[in-house]
Protein backbone atom coordinates (compact mmCIF):
# COMPACT_ATOMS: atom_id res chain seq x y z
CA UNK A 1 0.00 0.00 0.00
CA UNK A 2 1.38 3.75 -1.58
CA UNK A 3 1.74 6.14 1.38
CA UNK A 4 -0.33 9.52 0.92
CA UNK A 5 2.64 11.14 -0.42
CA UNK A 6 3.25 8.45 -2.96
CA UNK A 7 -0.43 8.38 -3.88
CA UNK A 8 0.05 12.65 -4.30
CA UNK A 9 3.25 12.14 -6.20
CA UNK A 10 2.12 9.20 -8.49
CA UNK A 11 -1.27 11.10 -9.39
CA UNK A 12 -0.44 14.81 -9.55
CA UNK A 13 -2.52 15.54 -12.36
CA UNK A 14 -6.21 14.64 -13.74
CA UNK A 15 -4.31 13.40 -16.70
CA UNK A 16 -2.72 10.70 -14.76
CA UNK A 17 -5.41 9.66 -12.86
CA UNK A 18 -7.65 9.06 -15.84
CA UNK A 19 -4.56 6.83 -17.57
CA UNK A 20 -4.37 4.60 -14.40
CA UNK A 21 -8.19 4.28 -14.22
CA UNK A 22 -7.33 3.45 -18.36
CA UNK A 23 -5.28 0.71 -17.61
CA UNK A 24 -7.26 -0.68 -14.67
CA UNK A 25 -10.56 -0.59 -16.47
CA UNK A 26 -9.12 -2.06 -19.81
CA UNK A 27 -5.96 -3.63 -18.68
CA UNK A 28 -5.61 -5.11 -22.18
CA UNK A 29 -5.78 -1.29 -23.64
CA UNK A 30 -8.72 -2.73 -25.68
CA UNK A 31 -11.50 -0.37 -24.64
CA UNK A 32 -15.11 -2.01 -24.48
CA UNK A 33 -18.55 -0.20 -24.69
CA UNK A 34 -20.33 -0.36 -21.13
CA UNK A 35 -23.65 -0.43 -22.76
CA UNK A 36 -22.96 -3.31 -25.29
CA UNK A 37 -19.79 -5.15 -23.92
CA UNK A 38 -18.35 -5.48 -27.11
CA UNK A 39 -15.09 -3.69 -28.06
CA UNK A 40 -15.36 -4.42 -31.97
CA UNK A 41 -17.32 -1.22 -33.08
CA UNK A 42 -15.42 1.24 -30.43
CA UNK A 43 -13.60 4.35 -32.08
CA UNK A 44 -12.36 6.91 -30.20
CA UNK A 45 -13.24 10.50 -30.81
CA UNK A 46 -10.50 12.29 -32.30
CA UNK A 47 -11.08 16.22 -30.57
CA UNK A 48 -12.47 14.42 -27.14
CA UNK A 49 -9.52 12.80 -25.52
CA UNK A 50 -11.07 9.89 -23.22
CA UNK A 51 -13.87 9.77 -24.67
CA UNK A 52 -15.34 7.13 -27.64
CA UNK A 53 -18.09 6.15 -29.94
CA UNK A 54 -19.72 2.64 -30.05
CA UNK A 55 -21.35 1.92 -33.71
CA UNK A 56 -23.02 -0.90 -32.56
CA UNK A 57 -26.41 -0.71 -33.45
CA UNK A 58 -27.37 -2.20 -30.69
CA UNK A 59 -26.08 0.49 -28.73
CA UNK A 60 -28.30 3.52 -30.91
CA UNK A 61 -30.74 5.58 -29.95
CA UNK A 62 -30.93 7.74 -32.85
CA UNK A 63 -27.19 8.73 -33.07
CA UNK A 64 -23.82 6.35 -32.21
CA UNK A 65 -23.50 5.98 -28.66
CA UNK A 66 -20.88 8.03 -26.77
CA UNK A 67 -18.96 7.27 -23.71
CA UNK A 68 -15.79 8.69 -21.28
CA UNK A 69 -13.84 7.14 -19.16
CA UNK A 70 -15.79 7.59 -16.18
CA UNK A 71 -19.25 6.25 -17.80
CA UNK A 72 -20.59 2.92 -16.05
CA UNK A 73 -18.09 3.68 -12.84
CA UNK A 74 -18.86 4.78 -9.74
CA UNK A 75 -17.25 8.08 -10.99
CA UNK A 76 -20.13 8.94 -13.18
CA UNK A 77 -21.91 11.91 -12.83
CA UNK A 78 -20.38 13.80 -10.57
CA UNK A 79 -18.40 16.83 -10.47
CA UNK A 80 -15.71 15.62 -8.20
CA UNK A 81 -12.04 15.29 -10.13
CA UNK A 82 -10.66 12.25 -9.80
CA UNK A 83 -7.85 12.86 -8.04
CA UNK A 84 -10.45 13.61 -4.94
CA UNK A 85 -12.24 10.35 -5.41
CA UNK A 86 -8.66 8.50 -5.37
CA UNK A 87 -7.35 10.12 -1.70
CA UNK A 88 -11.03 9.54 -0.68
CA UNK A 89 -10.62 5.87 -1.74
CA UNK A 90 -6.65 5.90 -0.09
CA UNK A 91 -8.12 7.13 3.40
CA UNK A 92 -10.68 4.33 3.25
CA UNK A 93 -8.34 2.09 2.38
CA UNK A 94 -5.63 3.09 4.79
CA UNK A 95 -7.83 3.22 7.68
CA UNK A 96 -7.98 0.07 9.75
CA UNK A 97 -11.40 0.68 11.14
CA UNK A 98 -12.58 2.61 8.74
CA UNK A 99 -12.93 6.37 8.38
CA UNK A 100 -15.86 8.75 9.08
CA UNK A 101 -17.90 11.00 6.46
CA UNK A 102 -17.01 13.77 8.46
CA UNK A 103 -13.00 13.36 8.48
CA UNK A 104 -13.59 12.89 4.53
CA UNK A 105 -15.16 16.03 4.34
CA UNK A 106 -12.46 17.81 6.61
CA UNK A 107 -9.43 16.17 4.53
CA UNK A 108 -11.09 16.97 0.68
CA UNK A 109 -12.35 20.77 2.29
CA UNK A 110 -15.63 20.03 0.22
CA UNK A 111 -18.58 22.91 2.42
CA UNK A 112 -21.10 19.82 2.39
CA UNK A 113 -21.42 16.69 4.61
CA UNK A 114 -23.73 14.78 2.30
CA UNK A 115 -21.00 15.00 -0.32
CA UNK A 116 -18.51 13.23 1.50
CA UNK A 117 -20.62 10.91 2.62
CA UNK A 118 -21.63 10.13 -0.97
CA UNK A 119 -18.42 9.31 -2.18
CA UNK A 120 -17.99 7.16 0.47
CA UNK A 121 -20.84 4.48 0.25
CA UNK A 122 -20.14 4.57 -3.26
CA UNK A 123 -16.63 3.19 -3.15
CA UNK A 124 -17.85 0.88 -0.43
CA UNK A 125 -20.32 -0.57 -3.07
CA UNK A 126 -17.50 -0.93 -5.32
CA UNK A 127 -15.96 -2.91 -3.06
CA UNK A 128 -18.09 -5.93 -3.32
CA UNK A 129 -16.43 -9.04 -4.85
CA UNK A 130 -18.31 -10.06 -7.68
CA UNK A 131 -15.51 -13.01 -8.56
CA UNK A 132 -15.97 -14.07 -4.47
CA UNK A 133 -14.95 -17.86 -4.64
CA UNK A 134 -16.67 -20.37 -1.67
CA UNK A 135 -14.45 -20.96 1.11
CA UNK A 136 -12.62 -24.24 1.59
CA UNK A 137 -9.89 -25.94 4.44
CA UNK A 138 -10.88 -25.19 7.93
CA UNK A 139 -13.88 -22.66 8.03
CA UNK A 140 -15.14 -20.80 11.20
CA UNK A 141 -19.01 -19.98 10.85
CA UNK A 142 -20.10 -17.34 13.88
CA UNK A 143 -23.18 -14.87 13.97
CA UNK A 144 -23.09 -11.58 16.18
CA UNK A 145 -25.36 -8.91 16.50
CA UNK A 146 -24.81 -4.73 15.46
CA UNK A 147 -25.79 -2.17 17.17
CA UNK A 148 -27.65 -1.22 20.53
CA UNK A 149 -30.81 -2.12 22.42
CA UNK A 150 -33.64 -0.45 23.63
CA UNK A 151 -32.96 -0.05 27.03
CA UNK A 152 -29.57 1.78 26.22
CA UNK A 153 -31.21 4.63 24.99
CA UNK A 154 -32.78 7.48 26.57
CA UNK A 155 -36.60 6.88 27.27
CA UNK A 156 -37.74 9.41 24.81
CA UNK A 157 -35.71 7.59 21.72
CA UNK A 158 -37.20 3.96 22.56
CA UNK A 159 -39.37 2.29 20.19
CA UNK A 160 -42.91 1.29 21.80
CA UNK A 161 -44.16 -1.67 21.33
CA UNK A 162 -40.67 -3.52 20.40
CA UNK A 163 -38.60 -5.71 22.56
CA UNK A 164 -34.91 -4.65 23.77
CA UNK A 165 -33.36 -6.55 20.49
CA UNK A 166 -35.46 -4.37 17.98
CA UNK A 167 -32.38 -2.37 16.69
CA UNK A 168 -29.94 -5.09 16.79
CA UNK A 169 -28.93 -6.37 13.48
CA UNK A 170 -27.65 -9.47 13.16
CA UNK A 171 -24.75 -10.44 10.74
CA UNK A 172 -23.46 -14.16 10.21
CA UNK A 173 -20.19 -14.35 9.01
CA UNK A 174 -17.39 -17.18 7.45
CA UNK A 175 -13.75 -17.28 7.06
CA UNK A 176 -11.09 -19.88 6.35
CA UNK A 177 -8.29 -20.40 8.55
CA UNK A 178 -5.29 -17.55 7.98
CA UNK A 179 -7.93 -16.71 4.14
CA UNK A 180 -10.65 -14.84 3.18
CA UNK A 181 -14.11 -13.97 5.01
CA UNK A 182 -17.30 -13.12 3.86
CA UNK A 183 -20.22 -12.31 5.82
CA UNK A 184 -23.81 -10.83 5.13
CA UNK A 185 -26.48 -8.80 7.36
CA UNK A 186 -29.69 -11.12 7.88
CA UNK A 187 -33.08 -10.40 8.31
CA UNK A 188 -34.06 -13.25 10.55
CA UNK A 189 -31.55 -15.38 12.42
CA UNK A 190 -33.64 -19.21 11.03
CA UNK A 191 -31.83 -22.32 10.52
CA UNK A 192 -32.68 -21.78 6.56
CA UNK A 193 -31.16 -18.31 6.00
CA UNK A 194 -28.41 -19.68 8.38
CA UNK A 195 -27.69 -22.57 5.90
CA UNK A 196 -28.42 -20.90 2.79
CA UNK A 197 -25.45 -18.98 3.63
CA UNK A 198 -23.24 -21.47 4.30
CA UNK A 199 -24.01 -23.02 1.19
CA UNK A 200 -23.56 -20.06 -0.89
CA UNK A 201 -19.90 -19.16 1.05
CA UNK A 202 -18.45 -22.69 2.09
CA UNK A 203 -16.75 -24.77 -0.70
CA UNK A 204 -18.58 -28.74 -0.31
CA UNK A 205 -15.29 -29.73 -0.47
CA UNK A 206 -14.53 -28.22 3.25
CA UNK A 207 -12.43 -30.13 5.19
CA UNK A 208 -14.02 -28.93 8.28
CA UNK A 209 -16.62 -26.02 9.76
CA UNK A 210 -16.15 -24.76 13.21
CA UNK A 211 -19.61 -23.05 15.09
CA UNK A 212 -20.49 -22.41 18.60
CA UNK A 213 -23.21 -23.94 20.31
CA UNK A 214 -26.29 -21.76 17.90
CA UNK A 215 -29.03 -23.98 16.82
CA UNK A 216 -29.37 -22.84 13.66
CA UNK A 217 -26.14 -24.80 12.88
CA UNK A 218 -27.57 -28.07 13.58
CA UNK A 219 -28.66 -28.94 10.45
CA UNK A 220 -25.20 -28.93 8.23
CA UNK A 221 -24.91 -31.81 8.25
CA UNK A 222 -27.68 -33.04 6.11
CA UNK A 223 -25.99 -30.81 3.34
CA UNK A 224 -22.69 -32.85 3.51
CA UNK A 225 -20.97 -30.36 5.83
CA UNK A 226 -18.35 -31.84 8.62
CA UNK A 227 -19.45 -29.40 11.33
CA UNK A 228 -17.46 -29.36 14.90
CA UNK A 229 -19.49 -26.88 16.97
CA UNK A 230 -17.78 -25.49 20.98
CA UNK A 231 -20.32 -24.86 23.60
CA UNK A 232 -20.24 -20.68 24.63
CA UNK A 233 -22.50 -21.66 27.18
CA UNK A 234 -20.67 -23.84 29.38
CA UNK A 235 -17.64 -22.01 28.86
CA UNK A 236 -15.73 -23.81 25.95
CA UNK A 237 -13.75 -21.88 23.62
CA UNK A 238 -11.33 -23.59 22.39
CA UNK A 239 -11.32 -27.94 21.57
CA UNK A 240 -8.62 -28.45 19.04
CA UNK A 241 -8.69 -26.80 15.90
CA UNK A 242 -13.08 -26.04 16.70
CA UNK A 243 -13.04 -22.42 17.57
CA UNK A 244 -14.01 -19.45 16.32
CA UNK A 245 -11.03 -16.68 17.14
CA UNK A 246 -10.34 -16.12 14.40
CA UNK A 247 -13.95 -14.60 12.95
CA UNK A 248 -14.50 -12.73 16.80
CA UNK A 249 -11.14 -11.07 16.37
CA UNK A 250 -12.92 -9.77 12.80
CA UNK A 251 -16.84 -8.64 14.41
CA UNK A 252 -14.56 -7.06 17.11
CA UNK A 253 -12.44 -5.09 14.24
CA UNK A 254 -15.96 -4.57 12.66
CA UNK A 255 -17.91 -3.31 15.82
CA UNK A 256 -14.93 -1.26 16.81
CA UNK A 257 -14.61 0.83 14.18
CA UNK A 258 -18.50 1.06 14.10
CA UNK A 259 -18.80 2.09 17.07
CA UNK A 260 -15.57 4.53 17.63
CA UNK A 261 -15.33 5.78 13.61
CA UNK A 262 -18.82 5.63 12.56
CA UNK A 263 -21.13 5.33 16.10
CA UNK A 264 -24.04 4.40 14.26
CA UNK A 265 -25.36 2.42 10.96
CA UNK A 266 -28.37 2.06 10.14
CA UNK A 267 -30.05 -1.72 8.37
CA UNK A 268 -30.46 -0.11 5.16
CA UNK A 269 -26.50 0.54 4.51
CA UNK A 270 -24.84 -2.11 6.94
CA UNK A 271 -24.27 -4.48 3.87
CA UNK A 272 -21.82 -1.39 2.47
CA UNK A 273 -19.89 -1.21 5.93
CA UNK A 274 -19.84 -5.18 5.74
CA UNK A 275 -18.47 -5.06 2.16
CA UNK A 276 -15.79 -2.09 3.13
CA UNK A 277 -14.67 -4.79 5.91
CA UNK A 278 -14.67 -7.87 4.15
CA UNK A 279 -12.56 -6.02 1.30
CA UNK A 280 -9.56 -4.47 3.87
CA UNK A 281 -9.83 -8.27 5.42
CA UNK A 282 -9.24 -9.88 2.30
CA UNK A 283 -6.49 -8.19 0.96
CA UNK A 284 -4.70 -6.69 3.62
CA UNK A 285 -1.45 -8.65 2.22
CA UNK A 286 -2.08 -7.04 -1.56
CA UNK A 287 0.35 -4.84 -2.26
CA UNK A 288 -1.61 -3.43 -5.51
CA UNK A 289 -4.95 -3.12 -3.23
CA UNK A 290 -5.31 0.31 -4.57
CA UNK A 291 -5.48 -0.69 -8.04
CA UNK A 292 -7.71 -3.52 -7.57
CA UNK A 293 -10.18 -0.85 -6.02
CA UNK A 294 -9.97 1.13 -8.72
CA UNK A 295 -10.59 -2.21 -11.17
CA UNK A 296 -13.91 -2.18 -9.30
CA UNK A 297 -15.12 0.99 -9.34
Amino acid sequence: MMTLKQLLATFPTEEACKQFLFNRRWPGGKVTCPRCGKPDQVYPLKRMRWRWECANKDCREGNAYRFSITTGTVFENTKMKLATWFEVLWQMLNSKKGVSALQIQRQIGCGSYQTAWYLCHRLRAAMRDPNFKKLMGIVEIDETYIGGSDRNRHKRDRRKGYGSKSRLMPVIGAIARKGNVTCQMLENVTGTKMDSFVKRAVSPRVSLIATDDHRGYAGLWKHGFMDESVNHTKGEYVRGVVHTANLDSFWALLKRGIMGTYHSVSRRYLPLYLAEFEFRHNNRKNPDVFGLAIAGC
